[in-house]
């Protein structure tokens, strides 16, 4: 029987290419997404209906990241769609461009709240529907003491290299994925017991409208010719171009798989080795 996965922030870029390869892996997909991106989550169930014609079709589940019940209650539909739940991807997420002193408390609310808030949501409705559907019992602290380590289910969080090392101009950012390792971490930590592997991936310079939205703010505060911040930070990957949504989604796709069964508490770099150059 095919594995269901439900997929934040997948109407578009990195999410989508997710979504597309992880049908072409066989899953069965919900894609959750703001509500105003509901257009573009349209074609996205299209193409993956036309890989996967023969699974139960795909939806699209509107969805706000920073409100919890919003989150539990699209994985709540993805289950009682599919009968069935396997996978969470907390893909979804913003940037913000600024200076560490002319970052305003507005901009720190709201990037905390989508990109931290959205994965701690996002990991506490998962694993309780895991627990619910695969192990037909409540989620309590008894239930952790008294499980048994098969495996439950996985989730797979949206990382970033700023996570591992802060980008200038990026500190809100920075401060929010370092957030999402650490939670990835006491995840993977306190989920073991439930058989639930926690995971994340750290995409490097993904050429999708965030990454032009970047760059358009690098111009303002660095002063350097639109483009040009983007082409420094491509000069220095080792690979030495731009990365695709679709490099990104491969590792995404592999930690959804049994492959990557024993892999757990992790932020695995997907970058063009820009991190060691």
């Amino acid at each position: 029987m095919s594995k269901t996965a439900l997929i934040t922030g997948a109407a578009q870029g990195i999410g989508k290419a997710i979504a597309l390869n992880m049908a072409r892996k066989g899953f069965q997909l919900a894609i959750a997404d703001l509500p105003q991106q509901k257009d573009k989550a349209e074609e996205v169930l299209k193409e993956i209906q036309a890989i996967r014609p023969n699974n139960k079709p795909p939806i699209f589940l509107p969805v706000d990241v920073s409100n919890q019940k919003s989150v539990f209650d699209v994985v709540d539909e993805s289950a009682a769609h599919f009968g069935a739940f396997d996978v969470m991807v907390n893909n979804a997420g913003i940037a913000t461009v600024s200076k560490v002193l002319e970052a305003t408390p507005e901009e720190l609310e709201r990037v905390m709240r989508i990109n931290v808030g959205g994965v701690l949501y996002g990991t506490q409705a998962a694993a309780r529907k895991l627990v619910e559907l695969n192990r037909g019992g409540d989620f309590t602290p008894s239930t952790v003491k008294t499980a048994k380590h098969k495996l439950t289910g996985k989730i797979i969080n949206c990382c970033s290299i700023t996570g591992n090392e802060a980008f200038a101009s990026l500190p809100l950012y920075s401060s929010s994925k370092f957030a999402v390792k650490g939670l990835t971490q006491a995840s993977a930590k306190e989920l073991a017991p439930l058989g639930i592997t926690v995971n994340a991936y750290a995409p490097g310079i993904v050429l999708t409208p965030m990454w032009d939205l970047i760059d358009t703010k690098l111009a303002e505060i660095t002063g350097l010719p639109l483009g040009e911040n983007l082409k420094r930070q491509i000069d220095g990957i080792a690979l030495k171009r731009g990365e695709t949504a679709e490099d990104v989604s491969g590792l995404v796709a592999f930690l959804a798989g049994e492959e990557s069964n024993y892999i757990t508490g992790q932020n695995i770099s997907v970058d063009g080795g820009i991190s060691y150059n």
